[in-house]
């Protein structure tokens, strides 16, 4: 196979993915529960993942953090040494973890509730069925497609598909929250995001 017709099958192989990510009412649900948290409680967005998961975190929450919602990310292996602190009274945790057995995103969870017991979690997985899917306030389904690695394990399609999952709850936060174009040029003084913000 050339480049050409493995570049198809990767981009064939992926978009179905996307396309068969289950649209579910939990959604709708994790939204509401960050806008409450976020917006009207005046805690913040803690994102975490290991690994790949967790570079997609971090992605996510700049995303979130450039369009008006307060977002960080954690390292779960850095929280078990002090960083943990960055947690606050009405913080919500967005956890991703393709397995849904990543061990230190499970203790993650322990740790946090030991420190605030109410805390609320929202985990984006491809194992619904998964130990951290059942510890969440809301599980987001990636769907599970297999990876397109030629040996179905490096983080490829699982990290497309819950890129894509954080730009559906980006946009919706956006639209719901009543994010305008004023907004986004307060939060972006430089480069050419924010000139072309600032003229629109």
């Amino acid at each position: 196979m050339n480049i050409k017709e493995s570049m198809r099958n990767i981009l064939e192989h992926e978009s179905r993915a996307v396309l068969n990510i289950p649209i579910t009412d939990g959604y709708e649900q994790a939204i509401n529960i960050i806008i409450e948290q976020v917006h009207k409680k005046g805690g913040k967005l803690v994102t975490s993942g290991m690994g790949k998961a967790g570079q997609i975190a971090m992605n996510i929450a700049t995303t979130f953090a450039s369009t008006g919602t307060p977002a960080v990310c954690l390292h779960p292996s850095e929280a078990q040494h002090g960083d943990l602190g960055i947690l606050q009274p009405n913080d919500v945790m967005l956890l991703l973890s393709n397995s849904g057995k990543t061990c230190e995103i499970i203790e993650l969870v322990r740790l946090a509730r030991n420190l605030y017991s109410d805390i609320r979690f929202i985990v984006i997985t491809g194992n619904d069925k998964s130990e951290l899917a059942s510890m969440a306030d809301v599980s987001l389904y990636t769907g599970g497609a297999p990876e397109v690695c030629p040996f179905g394990l490096t983080p490829t399609t699982s990290t497309t598909m819950m890129t894509v999952i954080g730009d559906v709850l980006v946009v919706n936060t956006m639209e719901k929250t009543g994010f305008t174009t004023h907004d986004y040029a307060l939060r972006h003084h430089g480069g050419y995001l924010g000139e072309k913000s600032r003229k629109l």
